[in-house]
């Protein structure tokens, strides 16, 4: 298959956003832990800071391998510019790849986040059972 410079182009927005998404998920993760040490003496904590400790690992690979994507769209376009037909194939295939690894740790993380949200709702509804 022959791709022409605009295909990986294409992308571009796409990544864009998606670092961008990534970014404030990594905020909003940071906020939770700055505020965390109010809960401290909750009885929930060592589950809560393991499951912390597994989403910003999550979005640290998410993120990496988010720019790690873009990285090779451009390098693919750059590839295509200069008549490496073949070689842009190939560094676009494996930006798709790195885009589709990000896309599935987001999707792990995502999941880790609703655990972490049923350990809450445990801790709330035994305050309020007592």
């Amino acid at each position: 298959m022959i791709i022409d410079i605009a295909t990986p182009a294409m992308l571009f927005p796409a990544i864009s956003l998606l670092l961008l998404a990534y970014t404030n998920r990594f905020l909003a993760l940071a906020t939770i832990i700055r505020n965390f040490t109010r809960e401290i003496m909750d009885h929930n904590t060592s589950a809560q800071i393991r499951n912390l400790r597994q989403r910003i690992q999550l979005i640290k690979r998410m993120q990496i391998a988010g720019v790690i994507s873009f990285f090779l769209c451009v390098l693919s376009m750059l590839a295509i510019y200069l008549t490496y037909q073949t070689a842009g194939n190939w560094i676009f295939a494996a930006s798709l790849v790195c885009l589709l690894y990000s896309l599935w740790m987001s999707v792990r993380e995502i999941l880790i986040s609703v655990e972490a949200l049923d350990v809450h709702l445990e801790a709330m509804k035994g305050r309020h059972d007592q």
